[in-house]
């Protein structure tokens, strides 16, 4: 299984990283929602990319509505793992094509759990 992490803060690419990969991901990291698009447009499919809302240049919102807007990568769940913690924020990127969300601070069990909800890990 192939995960992206996508945000711009090292040290949550890290923990995201750590905690994917003790659950069996392949993991690959964007710095923005503008190197994750650009990795994916070499043809990197991962099964699950965690989009951070807040970044430069390409956002996790706008991010998740361009992956959307591709029929090639229909089948890739998404996740937003953000300190947006407004409801109405909340609404906004499911309504745009996010599977889950996830608010930060948050625990291994609570990606795990994530996961398992979208059908990518066993509970």
């Amino acid at each position: 299984m192939r995960a992206l992490v996508i945000d711009d803060s090292r040290a949550m690419r890290t923990i995201l990283t750590k905690q994917l990969g003790k659950l069996g991901f392949d993991v690959a990291q964007a710095t923005d929602g503008r190197d994750a698009l650009d990795l994916l447009d070499t043809g990197y499919v991962p099964d699950v990319a965690l989009v951070d809302w807040n970044m430069p240049r390409v956002d996790g919102l706008s991010f998740i509505k361009a992956v959307r807007a591709r029929d090639d990568l229909r089948d890739v769940s998404l996740m937003m793992v953000t300190t947006e913690s407004e409801q109405r924020n909340i609404v906004r990127a499911l309504a745009a094509g996010a599977h889950e969300y996830v608010i930060k601070p948050f625990t291994e069990e609570v990606i795990g759990e994530k996961l398992a909800l979208l059908g990518l890990v066993g509970v």
